[in-house]
């Protein structure tokens, strides 16, 4: 996909989601189930984006989000995977989950934690960046994220840029043999 034009933000205009409640320590915190997606060619399908009140700073990261009340993670993982791609994928098919993290990062001027499961999925269709679709992008997503873009590991592993999770294409490259079964933690 390709980058879009991101509307000019004056002043605070979001508000994190209701699925963010304060945790004991006043941080705000959610559990997120998230998608490594991966071509035929290994490539991995990365979301780019800002924060609306630091657009300075930018950052490549995977596919997932919020996991509703009821839901399952994998079941999370799935449903974003369509809403922020458009691509469906039965959830018998994702593999994981494979790693976990607990991130602690500032957005929307309020530091947040994440507690995140990645699972590590296939993609079977065309790997063409118009094969994607933006129509389930909620405001948030549609003011903060500009690109969609299948990445070579090697280029990855050499990105300049900000990527979540830190050193996410040795990461992958440790999952192309298989999956071990064991769901790895991450570092922040």
């Amino acid at each position: 996909m390709t980058t879009a034009p991101r509307p000019a933000v004056h002043g605070p205009i979001h508000q994190l989601g209701p699925e963010w409640v304060a945790g004991a320590d006043g941080v705000r915190f959610r559990h997120a189930a998230r998608v490594i997606l991966l071509d035929a060619n290994d490539r991995v399908l990365l979301l780019h984006g800002c924060d609306v009140d630091q657009r300075e700073r930018s950052w490549w990261f995977t596919v997932g989000g919020g996991i509703e009340p009821g839901e399952s993670p994998r079941a999370a993982a799935v449903r974003e995977l369509f809403e922020e791609t458009g691509v469906s994928i039965d959830s018998a098919d994702l593999v994981g989950p494979v790693f976990a993290r607990s991130a602690l990062f500032d957005f929307f001027r309020e530091t947040c934690r994440q507690e995140e499961v990645f699972f590590l999925g296939r993609y079977q269709g065309s790997a063409g960046a118009d094969a994607f679709s933006r129509a389930g992008w909620t405001q948030i997503e549609v003011d903060t994220i500009d690109e969609l873009r299948w990445w070579d590991l090697d280029d990855l592993a050499a990105a300049q840029e900000e990527v979540f999770p830190d050193r996410l294409a040795e990461l992958v490259h440790g999952l192309l043999a298989g999956w071990d079964g064991v769901t790895r933690r991450l570092e922040g």
